[in-house]
């Protein structure tokens, strides 16, 4: 069984087909997904969509891409919909400091600490996105020493992984480990306990090799786990089972 911790199902890229691929993903063993928000929109559906399936869950945030829309109504939104039995982390928040053109950095701060203020308030975890922004994330993370989560995709350093880590956080792990130049995701994924790794999709983005370039889905999960389980000598079933128990054990599902 394989638990894609990080996947965002209510992407329009999926519009055409979602209910298809999401009858699909059992082909290849993928039992339990976490559906990733980014806005107002996406959370809602996010909620809803795991309220259609059984083996589906919930995060519901503001990323920073879209900080210029978060508002106080946005904070009571999260309150609102964090009740929600199958929302089980406040996510995707972040950083990304990547585009020029992205919401201010002051505000994407802000809009990261306001939620990360909830989320202690709340007692839930939470998934972060961090782009080109690794001191500021760790500014925060170290604020809030009561909050842990996952860093997924995770990218930054070696020495960044093992702070984490020893705060009690997970690190996520994409289709990025099975890329030719992904020296630095491979050094900490074979420094990483294995009782803190988590391997998500996050589709429709990052698909693994050899699909790269494709829109990635659920179904390519095995290929991240067969990666972990070469790197960390394991075999592909010993990787599975340990990801998936660690995915249940962050997220609280029996």
């Amino acid at each position: 069984m394989y638990f894609d911790t990080h996947a965002h199902l209510t992407d329009e890229a999926f519009d055409g087909d979602r209910d298809i691929i999401i009858d699909a993903v059992f082909e290849n063993g993928v039992q339990l997904v976490m559906n990733s928000s980014c806005d107002e929109k996406s959370s809602r559906e996010a909620v809803a969509l795991a309220d259609k399936y059984p083996f589906i869950y919930a995060s519901v945030g503001w990323h920073p891409e879209d900080a210029a829309g978060f508002s106080d109504a946005s904070l009571a939104l999260i309150r609102t919909w964090a009740k929600q039995p199958k929302v089980r982390a406040i996510g995707e928040i972040g950083l990304d400091y990547h585009y020029e053109d992205a919401a201010p950095r002051e505000l994407q701060r802000t809009v990261l600490e306001r939620q990360m203020q909830l989320a202690q308030e709340l007692k839930m975890p939470v998934v972060i996105h961090d782009r080109e922004a690794h001191a500021d994330c760790m500014e925060l993370v170290r604020r809030y020493p009561e909050v842990t989560g996952e860093f997924h995709c995770y990218s930054g350093s070696a020495e960044m992984a093992r702070e984490l880590l020893d705060r009690g956080w997970y690190l996520g792990f994409t289709g990025v480990i099975t890329f030719k130049n992904a020296r630095r995701a491979l050094e900490v994924l074979e420094m990483c306990p294995l009782d803190r790794i988590l391997i998500e999709t996050d589709c429709p983005y990052m698909a693994p090799a050899p699909h790269r370039g494709e829109r990635n889905d659920p179904r390519f999960l095995p290929l991240m786990a067969a990666k972990v389980a070469e790197v960390k000598s394991l075999t592909l079933d010993e990787a599975a089972r340990l990801t998936t128990e660690n995915g249940k054990r962050f997220f609280g599902i029996a």
